[in-house]
């Protein structure tokens, strides 16, 4: 009998991810998104939406399980170079989030007042934009509204400024340069508008037919046409939201593909990806999760809002009071 060749096993390369930025030398930082307590389909999904967001530098497929407590992140964050844990809660009154420093704090606690999925803001757009290499690099960060001078204020800018890699403005590819998260604070509100846009460049003066033309290496469809001219022609003619605002116009230092040249004008235009939040800052700690509260946006209010701040602490503590449960009942299984 002809035995048959086994063909050779060949271990896949694994690319590690790096952990310090080879420009400018600094730490990059990674983040856990995961849950606290039991949550609605909806929340789940915003759940992924927000490791979306925060790629590359997270774990896009973090498997949870309900045994599993905040010491047990913890302790796999310190090896695999986590810095910042974002997670998601549910009391009876509404969704939180909580973004905290590891391994000691502070922790800021976000009420959502109002959420959007990406999935949701994608159905609502005429031509919803989502390339393929739209996640390989991190998103910028863009902070508004938060130079009135509160200590929480600039608490939560630094933290938000740490929670995505630093550019230099020097160094930095353009082609890198494809999200952007805005943070908008509206100080009469109090609350936070949260969103994620996609970042493109057109040139000014061209139509969208004959970007098309150029950026695709097909021929058009000239069979209904009676001359190249007519193609041409009908290219002269757009749409009202193709108009060039110049405030929104920029000339580049290089090329950018076919399209944006650098010795042209190119009109920057932002889309929104999502997921699109509303947040309010409820708490800040000076621990992970733990220790003495800094601020407290319920600390001297009436007994209205202080009931709010109540159910979040309550909220807070049934998380503490299951992972205690889940632990003594592996002792016992165990036993």
């Amino acid at each position: 009998m002809i035995q048959k060749k086994r063909k050779a096993f060949v271990k896949p390369i694994i690319r590690k991810q790096p952990t310090v930025d080879h420009v400018t030398g600094d730490k990059i930082p990674k983040s856990f998104v995961f849950s606290r307590g039991k949550l609605p389909g909806v929340l789940r999904q915003l759940q992924m939406d927000l490791r979306k967001l925060m790629l590359p530098f997270t774990a896009l497929n973090l498997k949870e399980k309900r045994r599993n407590n905040l010491k047990d992140f913890l302790n796999v964050a310190g090896p695999m170079g986590v810095t910042h844990f974002l997670i998601l809660s549910k009391t009876e009154t509404a969704p939180y989030l909580r973004v905290a420093r590891t391994p000691q704090g502070p922790t800021l606690t976000f009420k959502i007042h109002e959420y959007s999925l990406a999935a949701d803001i994608a159905q609502s757009q005429l031509r919803p934009r989502c390339p393929k290499d739209l996640f390989n690099n991190p998103p910028l960060i863009v902070l508004s509204g938060f130079g009135t001078g509160e200590q929480h204020l600039k608490l939560t800018t630094i933290m938000f400024q740490n929670i995505f890699p630093a550019i230099d403005i020097n160094t930095v590819k353009l082609s890198s340069c494809q999200r952007i998260v805005l943070l908008n604070y509206n100080k009469d509100t109090k609350l936070i508008d949260f969103r994620h846009y996609s970042i493109r460049l057109q040139p000014v003066g061209v139509s969208r037919r004959i970007r098309k033309f150029v950026q695709n290496h097909q021929a058009p469809d000239l069979r209904n046409l009676q001359d190249v001219s007519d193609f041409l022609t009908k290219a002269g003619y757009g749409s009202e939201s193709e108009v060039d605002d110049e405030a929104a116009t920029v000339s580049l230092p290089m090329d950018l593909g076919r399209v944006n040249r650098a010795s042209n004008k190119s009109a920057v235009k932002l889309q929104e990806v999502g997921p699109r939040m509303t947040l309010q800052l409820i708490k800040v700690e000076e621990g992970l999760c733990s220790g003495g509260v800094i601020f407290s946006e319920f600390g001297n209010v009436s007994n209205g809002n202080k009931k709010a701040y109540e159910e979040e602490q309550q909220g807070d503590e049934e998380d503490d009071e299951q992972e205690d449960d889940e632990d003594g009942q592996m002792r016992m299984n165990r036993r």
